[in-house]
């Protein structure tokens, strides 16, 4: 069984992100091998050049705004490496994930659950202290 760790970004890292602030009823995507839904009061985000929504709630409790329109995520997340390639439920639709890519969790219980390829997740994140 894969061990989950804490991990937090590595300084100097961050995202471009807009709130979608309108009267709308959201909107869907393709992405990640299969249809995301974005709502109202979600977050547009560009993650060095990797770009999807974030859920509102997710967002504001783990995003801190560094100068207008760019933000650090700031909390711990929880990160295992999957042994298997697979396919998880987020919040935002269903993500297809290749053998080693790490499942990472906004939260300790692990229910807000999104992948990230290796050579990604190996760049932007370190061990938390």
């Amino acid at each position: 069984m894969p061990e989950r760790r804490r991990y937090v970004k590595r300084a100097g890292t961050g995202v471009v992100a807009v709130q979608l602030n309108l009267d709308t009823e959201g909107f869907v995507y393709r992405k990640w091998g299969d249809v995301q839904r974005c709502q109202p009061g979600d977050w547009i985000v560009d993650n060095d050049g990797e770009v999807y929504t974030v859920n509102n709630e997710a967002f504001r409790r783990t995003y801190q705004l560094v100068r207008p329109g760019f933000y650090a995520k700031v909390s711990v997340v929880w990160a295992e490496v999957s042994p298997v390639a697979g396919v998880i439920q987020t919040k935002q639709g269903l993500a297809r994930h290749q053998a080693g890519a790490y499942l990472v969790s906004n939260d300790d219980a692990g229910e807000d659950l999104y992948p990230v390829d290796a050579e990604t997740f190996e760049r932007q994140y370190e061990p938390a202290p």
